[in-house]
């Protein structure tokens, strides 16, 4: 295989608004900003804009790629009362995110939480989402999957080297796949916050937990689904305990008629590291050009 160039993305935020004030929001951006098509990638619940690197490097030959810090992660602000840690919230900030692009449409690219956020907006009318992928997740979301994500979430976990921490992101997040070391060591470079005391927390507001716990209950979303009206895709881990199969199957039927992509071996979610998950999101995204 040929050597791909690597490209290198600029920094810059923007600010949010919460009922409790301003916030800011940090984001990446790929590529030249010359009217190529645009897409943007919101990552899941405790992860942050870098699970996309190597997707956005691929891309970004072809389009312009920005990825997201959701408010509470990665470079982003924490908020001031854990309460607004909400999708209303989210689909708030990346309204004035695609505002702040200055472009009429965007290709949308959403792991797990980052999926729902797309959804969302993909459902309302007059959306600015040209097309939706949703990376395992969908309109039906089991309570045991979401009981699994509440014992870690949140966790006041502290580790005295880096080495700890990606030994517990490995436990974790074992569901992602058969990783190299070099993708291990990438997430655990751009996912983590140095403590004060001189140890080591993942790099997100333990408080965004607090909204996940109270909600541990099967969540039927199917009535959003059945509003969405653009080209959509959706990859499934073929062990994924949040996507069911069924409802995979489901939402290839109902709704926007989803083109189902399954991979085996994994969990939730495909980290979007490895050649075949990102050959399917450039052939995917080739057609809707």
């Amino acid at each position: 295989m040929a050597r791909v160039e690597m490209v290198s993305f600029t920094e810059h935020h923007f600010l949010g608004l919460s009922p409790v004030g301003f916030h800011g929001v940090r984001y990446q951006e790929w590529g030249a900003n010359d009217g190529r098509p645009t897409v943007l990638c919101v990552h899941g619940l405790t992860r942050n804009a870098h699970d996309f690197d190597r997707l956005a490097e691929r891309l970004a030959t072809r389009y312009r790629v920005i990825a997201v810090d959701v408010v509470g992660r990665g470079g982003s602000d924490w908020l001031k009362d854990p309460a607004h840690y909400t999708y209303a919230q989210y689909q708030a900030d990346m309204n004035a995110l695609i505002a702040r692009l200055d472009v009429e449409r965007v290709h949308w690219i959403g792991t797990s939480m980052g999926g729902l956020i797309g959804m969302f907006l993909a459902a309302v009318p007059n959306t600015p989402l040209a097309s939706l992928f949703m990376n395992d997740v969908g309109p039906v979301i089991p309570k045991a999957a979401l009981q699994r994500i509440a014992d870690y979430v949140g966790l006041e976990n502290r580790f005295s080297s880096l080495e700890a921490l990606e030994r517990n992101l490995r436990k974790v997040h074992a569901p992602f796949g058969p990783l190299t070391d070099e993708q291990w060591a990438h997430l655990v470079r751009h996912g983590h916050r140095r403590l004060p005391d001189g140890t080591y927390a993942p790099a997100y507001d333990p408080a965004i937990a607090e909204n996940v716990k109270k909600g541990v209950a099967n969540v039927d979303l199917w009535a959003f689904w059945e509003r969405i009206a653009i080209p959509t895709l959706v990859f499934r881990g073929a062990e994924s305990d949040l996507l069911p199969a069924a409802t995979a199957q489901e939402m290839a039927q109902r709704g926007p008629r989803a083109r189902i992509v399954e991979f085996a071996g994994i969990g939730h979610a495909p980290a979007l590291m490895a050649e075949d998950q990102i050959a399917q999101i450039e052939s995917w995204l080739a057609e809707q050009q």
